[in-house]
């Protein structure tokens, strides 16, 4: 995918899908720089994978312009350029319409929406500067998420920011253009995070996921970090305002499919 020699920025890197992403850009030879508000686990990624490639660790709200700023200022000063951003970090907050507080919404969208603002912001004008100073373009990739599409209930923050991260990615994608810059988004369905082992541990929840997931299982992190590295790469030179959808086949079912009974 010729990445090696290329600096990323990786939000939200310091695990789930974020740190997936982070591994496979670095076994591509590229140089990462993890950004995450979670320290702990941060020093503990940079430990895991720096014997893959450089990685460093730049402790970051997203949510926060001085943060941002120091990320992009941190990663510049370090590793002398940006050639691509993954705007990974993300959130939920799980409470009725009724119920939610405005305080939740706004830290979910905060993150989410903001976040990713934000850093694409401060990254594309670093990348347009460098472009006009005759430097190689740029890459950025929004995380979304098949709940752009689908509504839940009870996550309404999280749903209304992934909606907004869809169309946030075709504004920015149409302002870079000119400058060769891209920008997609990448929309996973069910991945075996974090966030999803306490399902994956209830049988009828696990079973009630593969019902509307056609391919029958679960998603892994290092299938979302394989999109990320090919539209990162040049592979991706013709493909920019999009949204690719890693779901398993979620988005096109209208109905539920039966399910194999298993004993785990």
């Amino acid at each position: 995918m010729a990445l090696d020699g290329k600096t990323a920025i990786v939000t939200g890197a310091a695990s789930g899908i974020g740190y997936a992403i982070a591994e496979r850009l670095l076994r591509e030879g590229v140089r990462v720089v993890l950004a995450d508000i979670d320290a702990e686990k941060g020093a503990q990624a940079v430990e895991d994978l720096e014997k893959l490639g450089e990685v460093r660790f730049v402790k970051t709200d997203v949510s926060k312009s001085l943060d941002v700023h120091n990320l992009v200022a941190s990663t510049i000063d370090a590793l002398g350029d940006i050639d691509i951003l993954v705007n990974n970090a993300g959130i939920v907050h799980g409470a009725d319409f009724l119920d939610l507080k405005e305080e939740d919404f706004d830290r979910v969208i905060g993150v989410n929406l903001k976040g990713a603002f934000l850093v694409g912001q401060a990254v594309a004008r670093y990348m347009v500067e460098k472009v006009k100073t005759g430097g190689a373009a740029g890459s950025i990739i929004n995380m979304s998420s098949v709940n752009a599409v689908f509504a839940i209930a009870n996550q309404v923050p999280y749903s209304v920011s992934k909606g907004g991260m869809n169309q946030l990615t075709k504004v920015m994608s149409l302002s870079l253009a000119p400058y060769g810059i891209r920008v997609n988004a990448i929309g996973p369905g069910s991945i075996m995070t974090e966030m999803l082992a306490s399902v994956n541990a209830d049988p009828a929840a696990k079973k009630r996921i593969l019902s509307r997931t056609p391919l029958g299982r679960i998603g892994e992190p290092k299938e979302i970090a394989s999109i990320a590295a090919f539209l990162a790469s040049d592979d991706a030179s013709y493909v920019t305002g999009q949204t690719i959808y890693a779901d398993g086949g979620r988005l096109p079912l209208n109905y539920t499919v039966d399910v194999k009974e298993t004993d785990d």
